[in-house]
């Protein structure tokens, strides 16, 4: 009797799951490195840098910035102006004109790049900076390293190297915010 429950089990157990052994064994399956979205919502750019008006709007920007005598507010506007100009980069690279958008990301990290200095400075003037904000800008860091790493797989060949320096950019800001 139980040399028919023994011959019975290993029928059916070499019938159904051998098969599906060798089905997933052979197939060719893709393993996609899993990489996690940075989720932070950048601005609307509003007047993007290939309107003739943009001029204005970009007049308008270093006037307010150079009216802003509070450090961590002159910060708080920066970000805005960097996150803007990345997404400004972002609507032109849909637009296929990608020198442009090059040219515009990285005036945004360089408006980024201004931040530590200020905040330092604020620092060391005694005022206290929100770790609120100090976390708000590593994920707008992470969320810039993000999208130029989409500028990468979109852009030819010939403009990789100017985006290989927005990256290095970036990194040299985030060091920088690791150390406030």
């Amino acid at each position: 009797m139980i040399k028919k429950w023994l011959t019975a089990f290993l029928l059916v157990f070499l019938v159904l799951i051998t098969p599906l052994a060798v089905y997933f064994l052979e197939s060719p399956h893709q393993v996609k490195a899993y990489q996690e979205k940075v989720v932070y919502q950048l601005p609307y750019p509003g007047i993007l840098p290939d309107n003739p008006l943009y001029v204005f709007k970009a007049l308008r920007d270093q006037i307010q910035a150079f009216f802003i005598r509070d450090y961590q507010k002159k910060a708080e506007t920066y970000l805005l102006y960097s996150d803007k100009r990345v997404n400004m980069a972002m609507f032109l690279l849909e637009k296929g004109k990608i020198n442009l958008a090059i040219t515009t990301f990285s005036k945004g990290e360089k408006y980024f790049l201004k931040i530590p200095p200020l905040l330092k400075e604020a620092k060391r003037q005694g005022q206290q900076i929100p770790s609120d904000f100090i976390d708000k800008l590593k994920l707008a860091n992470a969320k810039h390293k993000e999208i130029a790493d989409n500028f990468l797989k979109k852009i030819p060949q010939g403009e990789t190297a100017a985006v290989m320096e927005i990256i290095k950019i970036n990194e040299k800001i985030k060091t920088d915010l690791e150390k406030l």
